[in-house]
């Protein structure tokens, strides 16, 4: 399951390259559906390196633009509009997911929790998010937090 996206994308490429080869009208369509398939496969495996398990404590769910998590000792809600920083902290066992806004304790994530790849779309709507800087530090050993992600800072004139 963790790589459905990217499988279905290669059968989407396999259908488009079907009708590539009938010929026809379908060539054209073909062409489309190919070019769809290939963006499904890299986003598939975009999202496949950056599930990291379940099984881990707590709930995560990602609605209307706001993240909550409900966890065994903690548990908030951010509003992704509000976020100023996006922290992995891969000190702590299991690894967290730290969301910083202005004034208000920190919401700690394990990254294994339930429900957690949803926020994989909710950091990607995060302005300048570079994520395969997000991908690439989810997977490397890293001995102290990682900055995923900061608030772009504004200069009033």
């Amino acid at each position: 399951m963790q790589w459905r996206e990217a499988i279905i994308g290669i059968a989407v490429v396999i259908l488009g390259a079907w009708w590539i080869a009938g010929g026809g009208i379908l060539r054209w369509v073909g062409m489309a559906v190919v070019l769809g398939g290939a963006v499904l496969i890299y986003t598939g495996v975009q999202r496949a390196r950056f599930r990291s398990g379940k099984g881990g404590p707590g709930v995560v769910t990602v609605d209307e633009g706001q993240i909550s998590y409900f966890g065994p000792l903690s548990g908030g809600v951010v509003a992704i509009s509000d976020l100023a920083m996006v922290v992995l902290d891969p000190t702590q066992t299991p690894p967290v997911w730290l969301l910083q806004q202005p004034r208000q304790t920190d919401l700690a994530i394990p990254v294994n929790a339930e429900g957690s790849d949803q926020l994989f779309d909710a950091f990607a709507k995060l302005p300048d998010m570079r994520t395969e800087h997000m991908l690439s530090s989810l997977k490397a050993d890293a001995a102290q937090p990682v900055v995923i992600w900061a608030k772009p800072v504004t200069r009033l004139h």
